[in-house]
């Protein structure tokens, strides 16, 4: 009678196996997490003041009156002279630029990852207080900017100042400057998971609990004491471009939203072609830089005179093209208009974000394709275009998905607000090597890398590349007699680290080869290997993974680590800086090593037969990459993993310090890996 097989029987896992973890938080994420909130409620009230400066500016240079109530820049009192405002504004964000802090021109969130990746996460703390201000003097003259970048490093500021104040790691201190930017970006916008999301994919350089958990706390608060800001007529309410229910988009729809994601990330490629084109441009003029924000002020003038919806941060022409109120010329318009004058004024190095512009762009270019695109309404192709040309601009596509839907609460597109940020994603990285953000990281000397993996060294075990063949020395063995040894077994010379044991076995120390040689060529005759080894090795186990022992080499300056049996105390190979790169090695077969492992034939057969073909192209990926299916050096055996065989120099059974032992000792050794 026919029944279910039991399971096999589990081997028993090693200590060192069952301490690891999918996810890493330690001790200390709770501090990170009660300052997270001081952070987020602090870059709530930044963002405030930031709003109400642009507001100030904003009244005062073009209306004559005091109110600090965020209105859109006009013409119609100044008429013409309006076009001598931006060039004010440019003046003064010059002298700020060159007598404060030049670290304020631009539009912040490349300042922010440069200092995260290259300053250890360190803001001078008067940058809290020039950026947002020298931020609301260029957008309150009437700059086509934001004031999202300007608020993510103003917040990222607060928190990374709190941090100093701390004795804190440049980890933690990342954690808190991330948790300040997306603090101030949820409260510009009202968009918390849109501004958690950005900070992960953007600023953290990591998805991990210990920066996660405090970026998403500071967001809550921002985003709890928003709601309260607008409640008291503080700042605008969330949603900003509310959009009426239409259901969700059918199919039609659903595939022109792949159309706007090409167009997007095209209009992403003209945009950064632009403004590296201007800040290259500007870089030949025969002047001082403090000059160019105010030459850069003159285009922006010149071109509020031909549409003045492209000045300033622009909130309400995005909610007029979204709403689906300007016409296909206005809309033409609006966007060759908008982006000159960012495009030159962001190449001048004034200060101002770019969010906010993207959205307005994109809207344009979503509108100006409504009529060719069936499906779907202006408001839809509108929004479809907005999110798309983010997420090609920024390379953050999930952020873009989010912000778009939480701007709007427009749940019918949301199917086609992923299809089309990801098509832009995709289309732009091919387009684009380095997308607006990370150029200007690239322009300073440093590479940015936004990919992330699973690094290969945690998918190994020590057991799995380490060399169990070594050769052992006798503390009373002479160097000379030592280096004789290795001569009669060339292919020990690989091993780089040769473990030191008594005549009971007992594991006393260490030495490397090239210290052997150094010690032989002594002019005082040679010296025994006990007077030449190092007696605190630092020592890996079996069961912990490549990334530890690589940490462990890395920690202590070594390049190559004695493995010992956790339990027992017992030698069981050696693993150097080279056997790591075999972790390497196995990605790069899965990645590149391309074969066909069924075939139609194949997959309507038995199923035994489908088992047999999958073990075979399992076992021929193991032995590529130098490792067999069952995860053990290829070569090796069972037997090999519970005792493992060490060919001595006339030394006797080898074992080393006392069962139970769990860490490295604290001292390394001489051996480095290779240049």
């Amino acid at each position: 009678m026919g029944g279910v097989p039991p399971s096999p029987r589990l081997p028993a896992r090693a200590a060192g196996e069952r301490s690891l973890a999918d996810f890493e938080t330690g001790a200390r994420v709770g501090l990170l997490a009660a300052l997270a909130l001081l952070v987020g409620a602090l870059s709530a009230g930044v963002a405030l003041g930031l709003l109400n400066l642009i507001g100030l500016f904003t009244q005062l240079l073009y209306d004559g009156r005091l109110g600090v109530r965020l209105v859109a820049p006009t013409t119609s009192h100044l008429h013409a002279l309006s076009a001598l405002v931006p060039v004010g504004g440019g003046l003064a964000v010059g002298a700020m630029a060159f007598w404060g802090s030049e670290r304020i021109r631009g539009h912040g969130i490349p300042e922010a990852m440069e200092t995260i990746l290259v300053n250890g996460s360190k803001v001078e703390p008067r940058l809290a207080v020039l950026k947002p201000v020298s931020s609301a003097i260029s957008i309150g003259s009437g700059g086509p900017f934001g004031a999202e970048g300007p608020i993510i490093l103003t917040g990222g500021a607060v928190g990374s100042v709190l941090a100093q104040l701390l004795r804190l790691s440049a980890a933690e201190r990342r954690t808190l400057l991330v948790a300040g930017a997306c603090g101030g970006m949820a409260a510009v916008f009202g968009t918390p998971v849109a501004a958690a999301l950005f900070g992960v994919e953007l600023l953290a350089f990591e998805w991990r609990p210990r920066s996660a958990g405090p970026i998403a706390l500071a967001v809550v608060v921002a985003s709890v004491l928003r709601a309260a800001m607008a409640a008291h007529g503080l700042v605008r309410p969330a949603p900003l471009f509310p959009l009426g229910s239409h259901g969700s988009l059918g199919a039609v729809a659903v595939a022109g939203s792949g159309v706007v994601g090409i167009a997007g990330a095209l209009l992403a490629w003209v945009l950064t072609q632009a403004v590296y084109g201007m800040e290259d441009a500007f870089a030949r003029l025969p002047f001082h830089w403090a000059w160019w924000p105010a030459i850069g002020g003159a285009v922006v003038g010149l071109g509020g005179l031909v549409d003045a919806r492209a000045l300033g941060v622009g909130y309400d022409t995005i909610g007029a093209e979204l709403a689906g109120r300007l016409g296909l010329a206005a809309l033409a318009v609006l966007l060759v208009v908008k982006g000159v004058i960012w495009s030159v004024a962001l190449g001048s190095g004034t200060s101002g974000g770019i969010l906010a512009p993207l959205l307005m762009l994109g809207a344009a270019m979503g509108g100006l394709l409504a009529p060719v695109l069936p499906g779907g309404d202006v408001a839809t192709w509108s929004l479809l275009g907005m999110a798309a040309t983010l997420a090609g601009v920024t390379r953050s596509p999930f952020t873009a998905v989010a912000f778009a839907f939480e701007l709007t609460r427009d749940t019918g597109s949301l199917l086609a607000l992923l299809l089309a940020c990801m098509v832009a994603h995709v289309v732009s990285s091919g387009v684009l090597k380095r997308s607006i953000l990370t150029e200007k990281v690239a322009r300073r000397g440093f590479h940015v890398v936004r990919e992330y993996g699973v690094d290969p060294l945690e998918a190994l075990f020590v057991r799995e590349v380490m060399a169990t063949e070594v050769l052992v020395l006798r503390p009373d063995q002479l160097a000379t007699a030592a280096l004789d040894a290795l001569a009669r077994r060339p292919e020990a010379r690989r091993q780089r680290l040769f473990p030191v044991v008594d005549g009971r076995g007992s594991l006393r120390g260490a030495v490397g080869a090239s210290r052997l040689l150094e010690a032989a060529r002594s002019s005082g005759g040679s010296p025994r290997v006990s007077e030449v080894m190092v007696r605190h090795v630092v020592v890996a186990f079996p069961d912990e993974t490549l990334r530890r022992a690589a940490d462990r080499m890395a920690e202590h300056g070594v390049g190559a680590l004695v493995v010992l049996q956790r339990r027992t105390g017992e030698l069981a190979g050696v693993v150097t800086a080279i056997d790591l790169l075999k972790a390497r090695q196995r990605l790069l077969v899965e990645e590149r090593r391309r074969e066909r492992v069924l075939t139609v034939r194949d997959a309507l057969g038995a199923g035994r037969r489908r088992r047999s073909r999958r073990h075979r192209a399992r076992a021929a990926v193991g032995r590529a990459a130098g490792v067999d299916r069952a995860g053990r050096r290829a070569g090796g055996s069972p037997e090999a993993e519970r005792k493992l065989p060490v060919h001595a120099s006339d030394a006797g059974p080898t074992s080393g310090p006392p069962p139970g032992s769990e860490s490295a000792p604290t001292v390394g050794l001489d051996e480095r890996p290779p240049a």
